[in-house]
């Protein structure tokens, strides 16, 4: 039997429900904070990914699904070159075909025929900047978008983390001109995830706020890392090791138990910062301040992504366990810029939805919407009769199933209380004749005769 792929899983009812339930709230949200949605495509040029997620971070390093696409020009390239060779073969004395062959070497000598290296998206900020320039959406002032899809990571399955996982995110990013460094920005997005969780109903979540700087307190920072890391390193995990010659800041991403006490004594950001970041910083925390959104700063906190500036954040929860983040984010003010595109300062965030709806008091079985009636057809020919007067009450929004006149009636009602449906609608020849059907409510047990045309009014009486 063939079986989902380790790290992947199907989604089935009730549990979609839930899912559905959690992103119609995060559109009414998005919506009520006059964002719109942008959809990319699920792969991506890989370069795309090297330079703004970094090379030496764990998601290119180690974590990314990239392949060699052979399509397109280079495959009819290679194709026609391939017949040429053929030919020579059986030709050999023929010059032209041996000159072909020559032309054939050559390209392959060039590397062309691998074809272009793709790469199925394990984040999606950087798709969202490519298409911002692309698309020269800066004309547009200020762009607030908002996301919702699948991205791919190759990682250890683990509680809530997938190989194919789900994520709800936003960007806003635009001209400076149009606001876009400001640290209003960076309150509203922190404002607005407040009240998503709020508005889910998730409790007990805490905000974790701290500032990284700009690239030349970054510089500053790495090169404090480097010389507080280069007597400890060799005592630390081989990653640790690597990536405090290549990206002191990564360090902070390590998880291995025996490096978090070297890891405690090193350098904070917090100390490297200059006068605008840390007013700019300053600034973003008097806005929360005043909106009444509670935080708690941790200036050991970076992102795992290196086009990371300035604000970065992160909403945990306890019933996560260890790995306890929902979601997270921050500022990318030089992002556009190291894609070719012109000066964009932004900021985003992305939520791990399958652990979002981990952290939901809500059940699926709570929020999935169940039948208002199944309709019960009695004796030959009335499954037509049923789905026309299923059609009419579906006109009406009430949500009905059917039956199947070939079930006794002990069947319908055993199918109606499985399915949960609130009442059972008998059709059959004496009611369609008389143009009135009986309708049982299955949790009180009342039964009545209610003709076809106010059959959609009572049904949806006691909703």
């Amino acid at each position: 039997m063939i079986k989902a792929v380790r790290g992947t899983r199907d989604l089935l009812p009730p549990e979609t429900a839930l899912w559905n339930f959690v992103e119609a709230a995060v559109r009414d949200v998005f919506r009520a904070y006059n964002f719109h949605e942008i959809r990319t495509p699920i792969f991506e040029d890989t370069q795309l990914f090297a330079r703004s997620v970094g090379e030496e971070t764990d998601i290119v390093s180690k974590e990314m699904y990239t392949w060699e696409d052979l399509g397109g020009t280079q495959s009819n390239k290679l194709g026609e070159l391939l017949d040429v060779v053929d030919q020579a073969r059986q030709n050999p004395g023929v010059a032209a075909t041996l000159d072909s062959v020559k032309l054939f070497n050559e390209y392959l000598g060039t590397g062309k025929w691998k074809g272009q290296s793709l790469t199925l998206r394990p984040e999606n900020t950087a798709g969202v900047v490519r298409a911002y320039i692309e698309h020269k959406l800066w004309d547009r002032g200020l762009s607030k978008l908002y996301y919702i899809g699948p991205q791919f990571r190759r990682e250890r399955p683990q509680k809530g983390r997938y190989r194919q996982f789900y994520q709800i995110g936003a960007e806003v990013i635009g001209p400076a001109s149009a606001g876009s460094e400001s640290p209003a920005r960076d309150a509203e997005i922190l404002e607005l995830l407040a009240t998503l969780l709020d508005r889910l109903g998730i409790q007990n979540w805490t905000l974790e706020l701290n500032s990284v700087g700009c690239p030349n307190d970054r510089a500053a920072y790495n090169e404090a890392l480097r010389k507080a890391l280069d007597p400890v390193k060799d005592k630390m995990c081989a990653d640790c090791r690597r990536r405090a010659v290549t990206n002191p800041l990564r360090v902070f991403d390590c998880k291995v138990p025996a490096d978090q006490p070297i890891i405690e004594t090193l350098p904070r950001i917090s100390q490297f910062l200059d006068e605008p970041c840390r007013k700019h910083f300053e600034q973003v925390q008097e806005i929360l301040k005043s909106v009444g959104v509670e935080f708690q700063l941790n200036d050991r906190l970076v992102r795992g992504l290196d086009y990371y500036t300035r604000t970065a954040f992160e909403f945990t929860h306890g019933a996560l366990g260890a790995q306890n983040a929902i979601l997270g984010g921050g500022r990318y003010d030089g992002l556009s810029e190291s894609l070719g595109g012109p000066s964009a300062p932004g900021i985003g965030f992305a939520i791990g939805e399958d652990r979002l709806i981990l952290a939901l008091k809500e059940s699926a079985e709570g929020v999935q919407r169940k039948p208002d009636v199944y309709i019960a057809p009695l004796g030959a020919g009335m499954d037509r009769e049923a789905a026309r007067l299923a059609r009419e009450l579906r006109r009406h929004d009430v949500i009905a199933d059917l039956g199947d006149e070939t079930f006794r009636l002990k069947k319908s009602f055993e199918t109606a209380t499985k399915l949960g449906a609130r009442y059972i609608l008998i059709v059959g020849e004496n009611e369609v004749k008389a143009g009135a059907f009986v309708l049982k409510n299955l949790e009180s047990g009342q039964q009545v005769s209610v003709p076809r045309a106010e059959l959609a009014k009572t049904i949806q009486s006691d909703k």
